[in-house]
């Protein structure tokens, strides 16, 4: 009697609440009529316009509170981007830093500081368009690497190094005219400082492996320094200099294809370190093998006979060599020929005394095999 009770007070409310106003429910909608149940809806689901699916997807491209992209696009652009570490590398450029601050200063005359802003990977393609211009884009090759790379040079540092090497007087800002080419003058002057950045970079290398940078042009225009194609990854070096009040940037950029080869080198996470290898246990296995029991044969003649033949063989059959007591015997280990020798008799033993040194490749081949 009680459950029945709470039933009828609750409908009690329910029609209590209905009659204070609330809403009646939506009649059905006329499906034959063509009229929709509401605005943007089928059923119970909502239709998104053109405008909500673009946003979702992100092809709008629109940047955040933060200057990030958002949606699926943002996430694939970062995901194609997200490339392995080199920590050697940046020891190689931290040794760059160091030693362009001494030869920068030479060639200068200048009180010149030189600081390494950051490394990141970046397209190839999103850094030619992310290049402010005017600038000097110099394509170096690496020969041992067998491919190219990327020194840029902003204006600011362009019209800086050429008024200190020019005499200019300290305490003034460099006159930059923008909408001309850059002058010959400027261009050699630029070019000298670049084979010094490049030198400096051979130098920052050597304990690593032996690269040899040579520039092989200035360009101006982004299109004509292209090295790589553009979606392809490389890794970028931001590099500051400042001599006292003036000063630019220099932008070293590396494709990933040309630092491939030396790739296991630059996942060293210091200098010199061996993967997998274990002196101790190399040194016991070279110990060991100098003690290793060899077959070695005396081959006296060797023939090639027929099949046939050798199956109808019997007890007592006498097969001729093409060998006499003078003929010299060759000594082998497997296949491998050694050396060669006469054979003789020594305390009722039959033995050979080798008559040549022994054979450098064989020595080699022996070395190889038993490794």
């Amino acid at each position: 009697m009680a459950d029945e009770t709470d039933d009828q007070e609750a409908l009690a409310q329910w029609a209590a609440t209905n009659a204070d106003g609330a809403a009646a429910p939506a009649a059905a909608p006329d499906w034959d009529a063509g009229e929709p149940e509401g605005d943007g809806l089928i059923g119970s689901e909502r239709i998104l316009n053109q405008d909500e699916i673009d946003s979702l997807l992100g092809f709008d491209l629109s940047d955040d509170e933060s200057g990030e992209r958002t949606g699926i696009r943002a996430i694939i652009n970062s995901a194609l981007v997200s490339y392995e570490r080199l920590p050697m590398l940046e020891i190689v450029f931290d040794r760059l830093v160091r030693l362009m601050t001494t030869s920068l200063r030479n060639f200068t005359s200048d009180n010149v500081e030189v600081s390494l802003d950051n490394i990141s990977s970046i397209r190839f393609g999103d850094y030619l368009n992310s290049i402010p211009l005017p600038a000097i884009l110099s394509v170096f090759r690496a020969e041992e690497l067998d491919n190219y790379g990327l020194l840029t040079v902003d204006s600011n540092l362009i019209y800086s190094i050429v008024d200190v090497l020019l005499g200019g007087r300290r305490g003034t800002a460099a006159m930059r005219i923008e909408g001309r080419p850059y002058t010959t003058i400027e261009r050699v002057l630029v070019q000298r400082m670049v084979e010094v950045v490049l030198a400096d970079a051979k130098a920052a290398f050597e304990p690593l492996t032996p690269v040899n940078f040579v520039l092989d042009r200035l360009e101006t225009n982004p299109r004509f320094a292209a090295i790589a194609r553009p979606a392809n990854a490389a890794i970028l070096v931001k590099l500051r200099i400042d001599m006292e009040d003036r000063g630019g940037r220099i932008e070293l950029l590396l494709p990933y294809a040309t630092l491939e080869p030396i790739r296991k080198m630059l996942l060293q996470q210091f200098m010199g370190e061996k993967f997998g290898r274990d002196n101790i246990w190399e040194s016991h296995l070279a110990t060991e093998l100098w003690t290793t029991q060899m077959e070695v044969r005396a081959v006296l003649d060797e023939q090639q006979i027929p099949l046939s033949r050798v199956l109808n063989l019997q007890v007592g059959d006498t097969i001729m060599l093409n060998a006499t007591a003078e003929s010299l015997v060759e000594i082998r280990a497997g296949q491998i020929p050694l050396t060669r020798g006469r054979m003789g008799r020594r305390n009722h033993h039959i033995a050979i005394r080798c008559e040549a040194p022994l054979d450098p490749a064989a020595k080699q081949a022996v070395q190889k095999r038993l490794t």
